[in-house]
């Protein structure tokens, strides 16, 4: 089990789009994907889950993978989060 703290470096924080691309890149790993902001953990493979957690750039939150890829799984989405979403 891995464990990442990250930062939405995207200045319109994890809205609709983002959230999907989010959720996508999530989904094309077979690790657990959770991410946690405060007292609430969501799939990081549900947009909705990932949206309704309200992330605004600057906001911080813990990535945790569980899984057979759970490395490649953090880096990759770490790089999505550091990118600001650069890829959307």
């Amino acid at each position: 089990m891995l464990h990442k703290m990250l930062t939405v470096k995207n200045e319109d924080g994890v809205k609709a789009k983002p959230a999907a691309f989010l959720a996508e890149t999530a989904s094309q790993f077979a690790s657990q994907l959770l991410i946690e902001k405060g007292n609430k953990k969501v799939n990081a493979k549900s947009i909705m889950g990932i949206m309704s957690l309200g992330l605004m750039q600057g906001d911080s939150f813990h990535l945790t993978a569980n899984g057979a890829d759970e490395k490649k799984a953090v880096e990759t989405i770490e790089k999505l989060i550091e990118s600001g979403f650069a890829q959307e």
